[in-house]
């Protein structure tokens, strides 16, 4: 007996150990490294295997070789944009140009003129704007989601899509195996395929799989591309927002898209068709589908617009990297809308010296999010931005989903990433950088009606709370790098 107890701890502390120093050795943040150290240590086994399932970033060796593969297709597309590139900046726009810099640097899309750029931030104008785009729609019809959740006027968005397959209009469906597991096994989907729509799953999940993929790492983008020619990109997923998690307490979902038309669809394209290559991860698939088929979309406009993916695959610092530039190069006013904030250490401290040097920098959040871990794990960090005179406001309307940040008032970040590690290192996201004032103008006065529907909470969030709540906060807080 004596001898099998014996063996069961040093067993114990040997897997604590080897993960401890696994650990260690992947060089990430302190933070988060030592949010991994306290759950390996204290946790026996159970620790180490969150760690095996959860530690470590894994597509997959198939699927990193394939993302490979497929960079001689982004080189190709690169070259055949190069009279759309913006390379002459005016001197009052040094900030925005070290940040198309960066972002160049990082993603291999340049900043793009002669884009229009339409902001839509009601959901029944999305989807009635959408499913027209759709109707009118003669060679494709490319659709990526997070979430597709039949019901409402998801119906009416399938049945016009439905419809556009008939009439021989390409029309593909990629949407998160997880996020969309209902509608993957629903009614509407077979009848999709039975009229003609290719519908992928991405990113499926099992427990042999787990092994060897890490299986929360989700497909986050939202996006629709009409005929090379119109794209749309925001936060807005297949959902009515009237049904969607109706009993969650939140209230209606609160989204904004953007309606791109310009040479800046092209490189939406090539995001949808990488992420619909990868889940088939087939050579003649590769072979046969290239953008470099379709004629770069015409100018609409005089709008300059950066196309910015980032996943797991991408370097695994850079979305964050380049949000820190953001909130950095900010002189005068900082404006921020998103449904999760639990930032890193770097951006706490980024949003922290904005307000410090003079910006007026605003967060604007839901009342009421679908997660208590992360309501727990963000009051800490607001009560610390409050208290150096960061504006916090939460909205009443309803589950503020609208992900935007406003940067002295001539540069905009808008698309599908949350201000959380998950959206930053972990999940497919896509976000838009416009370099353009009557964008950012049209933005800021969408912030002011969510202003309008919120309370300033910084009063509140100065007072000090009980004990018990500031034990779960400061509980949760240790692990929030990994959230």
């Amino acid at each position: 007996m004596w001898d099998s107890a014996l063996l069961l701890l040093v067993t114990d502390w040997g897997v604590r150990i080897f993960f401890s120093l696994v650990v260690i050795m992947r060089r990430r943040s302190a933070s988060e490294s030592l949010a991994w150290l306290a759950i390996v240590l204290l946790v026996p086994f159970a620790g180490a295997l969150a760690y095996l399932l959860l530690g470590e970033a894994r597509i997959g060796n198939r699927r990193s070789r394939w993302a490979r593969h497929l960079e001689h297709q982004h080189q190709t597309w690169i070259s055949r944009q190069a009279d759309n590139v913006k390379t002459a900046w005016d001197p009052a726009d040094h900030d925005p140009e070290l940040l198309a810099r960066l972002v160049m640097g990082y993603v291999q899309i340049p900043p793009l003129m002669g884009n229009r750029i339409e902001l839509v931030d009601s959901p029944q104008d999305i989807f009635r704007s959408m499913i027209r785009d759709i109707s009118l729609a003669q060679k494709r019809c490319w659709v990526e989601s997070y979430i597709w959740e039949t019901g409402g006027v998801a119906d009416d968005f399938a049945a016009t899509l439905a419809d556009a397959a008939r009439r021989g209009v390409d029309c593909r469906v990629l949407v998160d195996a997880v996020g969309s597991g209902g509608f993957l096994r629903s009614k509407q989907c077979a009848a999709l395929r039975s009229a003609g729509v290719q519908v992928r799953r991405a990113l499926p999940v099992g427990l042999l799989r787990a092994f060897f993929y890490r299986f929360d790492l989700r497909l986050h983008r939202k996006i629709l591309v009409i005929d090379h020619e119109v794209a749309w990109v925001g936060s807005q997923n297949i959902a009515d927002p009237k049904i969607f998690k109706k009993g969650a307490g939140t209230g209606e979902w609160i989204d904004a898209m953007a309606r791109v038309s310009g040479p800046a669809v092209d490189p939406v394209s090539l995001v949808f068709l990488e992420d619909w290559q990868l889940e088939s991860m087939s050579h003649e698939e590769i072979s046969r589908t290239s953008l470099g088929d379709n004629d770069i979309p015409a100018a609409t406009g005089n709008t300059v617009v950066q196309v910015i993916p980032s996943g797991p695959e991408t370097h695994s610092q850079a979305m964050e990297r380049i949000v820190l530039n953001a909130v950095y190069m900010a002189d005068r006013n900082l404006s921020i809308t998103t449904p999760y904030l639990v930032p890193s250490e770097a951006m706490q401290t980024a949003l922290l010296s904005a307000t410090g040097r003079g910006v007026q920098v605003r967060i604007i959040i839901p009342a009421r999010v679908d997660s208590g871990l992360v309501e727990l794990a963000s009051r800490p960090f607001l009560r610390e931005l409050a208290a150096a005179g960061v504006t916090i406001a939460r909205c009443h309307a309803g589950m503020l989903h609208t992900k935007s940040i406003i940067i002295d008032d001539d540069t905009s970040l808008f698309g599908s990433l949350n201000l959380d590690p998950r959206s930053m290192h972990l999940n497919f996201e896509i976000t838009l950088a416009v370099y353009d004032r009557k964008f950012s103008s049209q933005l800021s006065k969408l912030h002011e009606q969510y202003l309008s529907k919120s309370q300033v909470v910084n009063k509140q969030l100065l007072v000090t709370p009980p004990l018990p709540l500031r034990f779960a906060e400061n509980c949760v807080r240790l692990v929030s790098p990994l959230l």
